[in-house]
């Protein structure tokens, strides 16, 4: 596993999102110089927000930065990103993004290397282990969202 502050933070959030009972999925911005710009978890239950996923609320606590440093930036994310954050990644052009894991989920990768932007899946079983608890004990809260429809 990558030992690197901006993992560290995406996963403390993705643990603070598990705690509040949303989504445990969590997200972190971090500069080219190894600062953590933004950190933030999905909030889509605690807030009844459609759109504020992970790397959405990181880049809201990263607030308002110059393209330059985006354009530096990775972007941490403990689950494949979904298109919606894809876009936001590819919008800013950040230049790499890392994931925790991609066995629950696999988003807009593709599409981010398409784009140019370094895609990086860790595979780590905490993430996975949020994710598959989550998972099994609300189902109807990921089916709204990312997950499949169930009929």
């Amino acid at each position: 596993m990558e030992s690197d502050i901006g993992f560290e933070a995406a996963l403390e959030e993705a643990r603070k999102g598990d705690i509040e009972g949303g989504v445990p999925i969590g997200a972190a911005l971090v500069s080219s110089d190894g600062r953590v710009l933004g950190r933030g978890h999905n909030m889509r239950i605690q807030k009844g927000s459609a759109t504020l996923h992970a790397e959405i609320s990181a880049l809201e606590n990263a607030g308002r930065l110059p393209a330059a440093t985006y354009r530096g930036a990775t972007m941490y994310t403990t689950l494949s990103p979904c298109d919606m954050c894809t876009g936001a990644c590819v919008m800013y052009k950040i230049k790499r993004v890392v994931i925790g894991e991609n066995k629950t989920f696999v988003g807009g990768e593709d599409y981010l290397k398409h784009k140019g932007i370094d895609v990086v899946v860790l595979q780590n079983a905490e993430c996975e282990d949020l994710m598959k608890k989550f998972i099994k004990e609300k189902p109807g809260d990921w089916n709204e969202d990312i997950g499949e429809e169930s009929t």
